[in-house]
């Protein structure tokens, strides 16, 4: 849907209303669309939610440090990012709980909760820090590598169970957001700095980025899920 979105307007232009207020007026009736199908449940919306809050952060410090632009208007934007920019983030979170329901995913070999929150929230951290200090994602990679090596994700397609590695998931997550990302800024959604000239491709070190941001996804959806289980047997 917002592919859809940033194709239309880029060449179909609404007379009185900015690009950038549109895409989010589609955005916003594709949730509420999604809701009234039930498509999505209340409790999934709840977690994509928390995506929007954690991605306009981002997206408030990454565009105030010239990280990457928004170059068009908006009525929308705040401090130079279009609200809609939420959604963009937000719709990993929508991709990992519907992957969740509907290919049946289960976890084996999940590290402990405080394990698994602490390294999330130290790569969330790193992801400003790194501005004044010296970049950690590799080391961060690196215990990332010790503390999944034995999780595995189970899933199902057809009545029929297959498994991978937990690393080579998110690997596979963030290489096709990496592509998303890639079609996002040919369409104008943002533009990084090698951009001003004419679109170009997205740095492959990008793609390092987005396989954190997948574990930082998927480690708030597993805990969340455990939480409410254990709210539910108590």
């Amino acid at each position: 849907m917002i592919f859809s979105a940033l194709g239309l307007t880029k060449v179909v232009h609404v007379p009185g209303i900015a690009r950038y207020d549109l895409i989010l007026l589609i955005c916003i009736a594709a949730q509420i669309g999604m809701l009234v199908a039930r498509l999505e449940t209340f409790d999934e919306l709840k977690v994509i939610t928390m995506f929007h809050v954690i991605g306009l952060g981002l997206e408030l410090f990454k565009v105030q440090m010239g990280s990457w632009a928004y170059p068009e208007d908006a009525w929308s934007k705040v401090l130079g990012v279009p609200l809609y920019s939420g959604f963009m983030y937000a719709s990993v979170a929508s991709y990992i709980c519907q992957a969740w329901r509907r290919l049946e995913l289960r976890l084996s070999g999940w590290p402990s909760a405080w394990e698994a929150t602490a390294l999330a929230v130290l790569i969330y951290a790193n992801f400003f820090t790194h501005h004044w200090i010296p970049d950690l994602r590799w080391l961060l990679m690196a215990a990332l590598a010790v503390l999944f090596r034995k999780t595995y994700v189970y899933y199902t397609v057809d009545g029929k169970v297959f498994f991978m590695p937990m690393l080579a998931a998110y690997a596979l997550i963030a290489f096709f957001i990496w592509l998303a990302e890639n079609i996002s800024t040919f369409l104008g959604a943002w533009r990084y700095p090698n951009q001003e000239a004419g679109w170009a491709l997205v740095h492959w070190g990008k793609l390092s980025s987005w396989f954190m941001l997948v574990i930082i996804s998927i480690i708030i959806v597993v805990q969340l899920k455990d939480l409410k289980s254990y709210l539910r047997k108590t």
